[in-house]
């Protein structure tokens, strides 16, 4: 088996196929229990030794494939426990997680969720669209957080797309966020730090500059974005000595990799990403963006 179809079969049991996707950062092992945690019982060794043996099984992963599993954790149902799953082939590193009930009998793909709870309301807490580029009402009943990459050609598409939904809801709030994919786009981290920069500078002029960068995003590269950014930075009306000081500086690069972090706590791995209250949309279709935009508005009222 090719180091490539094992990780797309991998890939199938563990995240979903997305637009503009890379590692933006190292995936790290699953967690060794922290200390003072109860060590593995016999019976949990073997439970997860179970399935370990059914996942290899089901996906016809040799033992070229290195599978860990593990530590386990309690999930929303107390019949279950929440198992993290690392597939190594090669270089290559895929993570994510199953379910695998107490009894050894049954291993659940997908999500489990405690229907007493809103499903959503860990997404919001952990958004933190406060300190970030936005339009609409600070206090608008409906908040689009857009994790995004200025060089993903889909982010781009997105971007034509925000301007008609801003149009048709002005009474949305949007908040913009960077999530530059580094280990495939060059020039996405430099783009984002320009970003902050004009924001730093004027909140309203971040916008000239966001619109620039996507509508020339054809001919920026990793050679020329500096200039480039500095050009549009100066034709939105911002100090070009003071922008071209911020984009050397650490509070730039801070702000950004703040917002990156933001996004592997929501486990967003892919440009664009886009919560609607919380809600996530993975490509940002526009017409699943307008009908969850209606019906957030609509529970609401």
């Amino acid at each position: 088996m090719s180091v490539r179809s094992a990780v797309a079969i991998a890939a199938a049991l563990l995240v979903s196929a997305i637009p503009c996707s890379g590692q933006a950062q190292p995936t790290n092992p699953p967690p060794a229990p922290a200390p003072g945690q109860a060590a593995v019982t016999p019976e949990q060794a073997r439970l997860l030794k179970s399935a370990e043996v059914f996942v290899r099984h089901f996906f016809g992963w040799g033992a070229d494939i290195k599978v860990a599993l593990g530590p386990l954790r309690p999930a929303v149902s107390p019949e279950f426990y929440v198992v993290p799953i690392q597939v190594t082939v090669g270089e290559q590193v895929q993570t994510g997680e199953v379910y695998v009930s107490k009894d050894g009998k049954t291993l659940l793909r997908g999500e489990m969720y405690d229907m007493s709870a809103d499903p959503f309301a860990d997404n919001r807490a952990k958004a933190h669209p406060e300190g970030n580029p936005s339009k609409g009402p600070a206090d608008a009943r409906v908040t689009l957080v857009e994790f995004s990459d200025f060089e993903c050609p889909h982010c781009r598409e997105l971007h034509e797309e925000l301007k008609t939904v801003e149009a048709r809801y002005p009474q949305i709030r949007i908040v913009y966020k960077d999530f530059p994919l580094t280990s495939i786009h060059p020039w996405a981290q430099t783009a984002a730090l320009g970003g902050r920069c004009a924001f730093n500078q004027s909140p309203a002029a971040f916008w000239k500059v966001h619109d620039s960068i996507f509508d020339n995003q054809d001919v920026l590269s990793a050679e020329n974005v500096w200039d480039k950014l500095v050009e549009f930075a100066t034709a939105a009306g911002l100090n070009a000595d003071t922008f071209k000081a911020c984009l050397s500086s650490p509070d730039a690069e801070k702000a950004v990799d703040a917002n990156r972090a933001d996004g592997v706590a929501l486990d967003v791995s892919s440009t664009p990403t886009v919560y609607i209250n919380g809600r996530p949309i993975v490509g940002g279709d526009v017409e699943t963006l307008d009908r969850l935009i209606d019906f957030e508005l609509a529970a609401k009222n």
